[in-house]
């Protein structure tokens, strides 16, 4: 049967999400299983951890997501899908990827879904979990016990064996209800199911099994029910005796698939090998590269991948990065094996990598332009065949300067979309690996002082940057040489060590001009050196330099980079006297910054918007919008860094809500702003409303509060984001 993709949609119709989770609330056309499906909801509303276990294709991913749909909780059901997901260790951050967090601290992706999950009531689905077994069951004894409103419902083919489990096995169907599946099936194939005593012998040798009598529906446009009952019969007699009674139920399936197999043209069978190398999605154009060659034009592969589709081989659905295909696991698992048959996966895993490498530099290169935001979506959906890349790359040691390049070129999506943790993973084994290919080593080494920098880890920072500063001088690689020094820069700026900062950035700057290098890791050294000149009270100059990479990046449509230029304005007009042109580049700023899933960004806008909001006289609202950034803090770092020049503007409106408010009522709003989830909270701080502890200062003494604040007022810095957007 249809599978759930890994956006949650399902992989034939695609329904729209609900309000919360990333389950749809109605999964597409459903036949039969109602009996089935009360079963699974009442163990569902009875016991907090539920596995449906059963063969493959027997219809448990479609069971579970009708029953998750009519049971959603308070914050919703979300899918994570591991049945693309070869490396144990990484289960976790799958996890924290498909709940939508985004982490930058050092700590261990499990602390992050323990802080997240805690005081929520959610449903989780694990689907496909059976080969990983041993990492989720551990996972999710330690989940349940920590987080009391959690529930999960887990899908395989074994059970998790995790004590207060509640197996729900499911058995194929009825006759009855596979009659009508093939019916409905062959429907939509726009094909007749024909003689009626034909459809129920075809499903009783079927088993049952929704998968192989959707494979066999898939052929029905070419051939008659009695065609297929006759080659099926043969296959059957061929494997089994003839004894249908004593025939295994996965030996049927595999069966089914074989004979299904069977059933395609040369070309065919040779795509569906090969398509198996992929994990999870693929487009065409990975399709095309991947697979053609060797027996199948590349131009051929439409036309063949077209009539997979139609045999229910594969599937086509649609996700924020366009179209999209995918194989069953079970297909998928069969196709491999044909692929190792006749010796050609090692070629075809060689080819995967290529293209993925291929993909990451062009994604890199294009992200300094107005498609930033394509490229983050398309990175997304990629990220399992990246990260099947990545190992091919690092662990074939004649090609691992492939992998160390690509785990640098990835650096936009590490840093910026909230992979910190597992780029970090990545980069590790590409700078312990000696490729005797310099380059790919050197941007691995700064990429990864840059992810810990972020990650306020200084020591691996100062390690990575020394090696990396050693071996560029001995290479003579003035590029890697100008990142070292940009990196630096970055790290003397957090740690207040502003003089630093500035003699460094400038060095940078004068290495990139050299070099003819513009992208967005060139304007965010601009801008930090911004707040490098803000820092040290010479106002004029930061917004001077900040209005040149605001029209830099409005000429390159490059919009990350400018939140934080807007940012630095932003802080600059407040201390003008201006709020309200401070809240109008602020929410400039935190739309940017969050459409990005760029958490340090908004939670310094938020920072500076409580700021600008307690000027204005609403006291009572400014607390609640440090309440929403105290709450997003922990996932950032230490609070505003630890640095005495970022800590200014947030004592200062905390000292000024205090005053108008009072303790008590200080706190109360504090609290209630923390309660607030992040989305809730951007939309809140964008419409500028909520309780208004008054109203807008009179110019005046706005002027006044900008002229006694104290001297070490900071614009806060990007650094600790990563808001470097190209390489």
């Amino acid at each position: 049967m249809g599978d759930i993709g890994c956006d949650g949609t399902s992989a034939e119709s695609g329904p729209p999400r609900g309000a919360e989770g990333n389950l749809p609330l109605e999964p597409d056309a459903f036949v039969g299983r109602a009996a089935e499906l009360d079963e699974l909801s009442r163990a569902l509303a009875a016991s907090r951890l539920v596995t449906v276990t059963g063969p493959g294709g027997v219809g448990k991913s479609r069971l579970a997501a009708r029953a998750a749909a009519r049971r959603a909780p308070r914050d919703g059901v979300w899918r994570v899908e591991l049945a693309a997901l070869g490396d144990a260790e990484f289960v976790d951050h799958v996890v924290v990827e498909a709940l939508g967090l985004t982490d930058h601290t050092t700590r261990p992706p499990r602390e992050t879904l323990r802080s997240h999950l805690a005081e929520r009531r959610l449903l989780l689905v694990l689907d496909g979990f059976e080969h990983l077994v041993d990492a989720c069951a551990e996972m999710v004894a330690d989940l349940l016990r920590r987080a009391p409103g959690l529930r999960v419902l887990a899908v395989g083919r074994r059970a998790l064996s995790v004590a207060g489990e509640r197996l729900v096995p499911l058995a194929p169907l009825g006759e009855d209800e596979a009659v009508r599946l093939l019916a409905v099936r062959a429907g939509q194939h726009a094909v007749g199911a024909g003689d009626e005593s034909q459809m129920r012998e075809l499903c009783r040798r079927l088993d049952g099994i929704p998968l192989a009598i959707e494979l066999a529906a898939g052929r029905l446009g070419a051939l008659s029910p009695g065609q297929v009952l006759e080659r099926l019969g043969d296959r059957f007699r061929l494997l089994t005796g003839g004894g249908r009674d004593a025939l295994p139920r996965h030996r049927t399936l595999r069966t089914a698939i074989g004979w299904s197999h069977e059933l395609c043209t040369p070309e065919e069978r040779l795509l569906w090998a090969r398509l198996s190398v992929f994990a999870g999605h693929f487009d065409l154009e990975a399709a095309e590269y991947v697979c053609g060659g060797n027996g199948l034009a590349a131009g051929d592969v439409l036309d063949v991948l077209s009539a997979l589709l139609a045999q229910s081989v594969v599937t086509r659905e649609e996700t924020p990065a366009g179209a999209r295909y995918r194989m069953l696991d079970t297909l998928c698992a069969y196709g491999a094996e044909w692929l190792a048959g006749v010796g050609d996966a090692e070629r075809l895993a060689r080819r995967h990598r290529d293209w993925y490498v291929g993909l990451a530099t062009w994604c890199e290169l294009d992200w300094f332009s107005p498609r930033q935001r394509e490229i983050a979506a398309r990175v997304e959906a990629d990220l399992p065949n990246l990260r099947r890349a990545l190992e091919v790359g690092l662990t074939d040691p004649d090609e691992a300067h492939l992998g160390q390049h690509l785990a640098g070129s990835l650096w936009f999506s590490w840093v910026g979309c909230g992979r910190l943790a597992e780029g970090r993973h990545w980069l590790e084994q590409a700078v312990r690996i000696d490729s005797g290919h310099e380059r790919p080593r050197l941007k691995a080494l700064w990429v990864l002082a840059h992810v810990a920098i972020l990650q306020g880890d200084a020591v691996p920072a100062l390690a990575a940057l020394r090696e990396c500063r050693r071996r560029a001088e001995r290479a003579a690689d003035r590029t890697a040489l100008a990142y070292a020094e940009h990196r630096a820069g970055c790290l003397a700026l957090i740690t207040d060590d502003v003089s630093r900062a500035e003699t460094l950035l400038r060095s940078a700057l004068e290495r990139y001009d050299g070099i003819g290098e513009l992208n967005s890791n060139v304007l965010m050294a601009r801008v930090e050196l911004a707040m490098a000149r803000a820092f040290q009270e010479d106002l004029p100059d930061a917004v001077r330099m900040c209005e040149d990479v605001r029209r830099v990046c409005e000429e390159r449509g490059e919009r990350w980079a400018r939140t934080y230029a807007l940012y630095v304005l932003a802080y600059a007009a407040w201390r003008e006297g201006d709020p309200a042109r401070a809240r109008e580049l602020l929410t400039d700023s935190l739309d940017g910054a969050h459409g990005f899933s760029d958490l340090l960004g908004s939670v310094l806008a938020l920072e500076l918007l409580a700021l600008v909001t307690v000027t204005e006289g609403r006291a009572a609202e400014a607390a609640v919008l440090q309440g929403a950034a105290d709450r997003m803090w922990p996932s950032v770092g230490l609070r505003l860094f630890g640095s005495a020049h970022y800590n200014t503007p947030h004592e200062l409106c905390e000292a000024r809500a205090r005053e108008h408010l009072g303790d008590e009522r200080y706190e109360e709003r504090v609290r209630r702003g923390a309660r607030l989830g992040r989305d809730e909270a951007v939309r809140r701080a964008l419409r500028g409303t909520g309780a208004a502890g008054g109203g807008p200062a009179p110019e005046g003494s706005v002027r006044r509060a900008a002229a006694g604040a104290p001297t070490q007022e900071p614009a806060a810095s990007p650094a600790r984001e990563g808001g470097e957007t190209a390489g």
